[in-house]
């Protein structure tokens, strides 16, 4: 297995709820712009090992997730920014270029929740 993303949760915005019914969550490293800082989950800016691709997998505490589409810009911004959407829709059409699409059902992130990207 090769880690190609590795980080955690540092800090929750005050708004992180209001994605929930969308089924997606929005990460940021510390550069967030102020007007949405606090619809995202804060984690430090970590590079990105390799090429986040469909197929490869989702880790969020443990628990595995499939990923089914990248959009260009989410393995650009979340290196260089730390941030990207992870939409939980399983859907194979990227919509929005900043996201990575994953299926299953979104779970509950908290302060300290390890989010990992890896290649088996």
């Amino acid at each position: 297995m090769k880690i190609i993303y590795e980080n955690k949760v540092k800090a929750l915005g005050a708004c992180v709820d209001e994605f929930k019914d969308s089924n997606m969550f929005v990460l940021f490293g510390d550069n967030a712009p102020e007007e949405i800082t606090d619809y995202c989950y804060h984690v430090d800016v970590t590079p990105v090992n390799g090429r986040i691709a469909p197929g490869q997998t989702l880790v969020l505490d443990g628990v595995s997730y499939r990923i089914t589409a990248v959009g260009a810009e989410a393995p650009v911004t979340l290196a260089g920014l730390g941030h990207c959407s992870v939409s939980f829709s399983g859907q194979t059409e990227v919509d929005l270029q900043g996201t990575i699409y994953v299926e299953g059902t979104m779970p509950e992130l908290h302060v300290g929740s390890v989010i990992q990207i890896v290649e088996e």
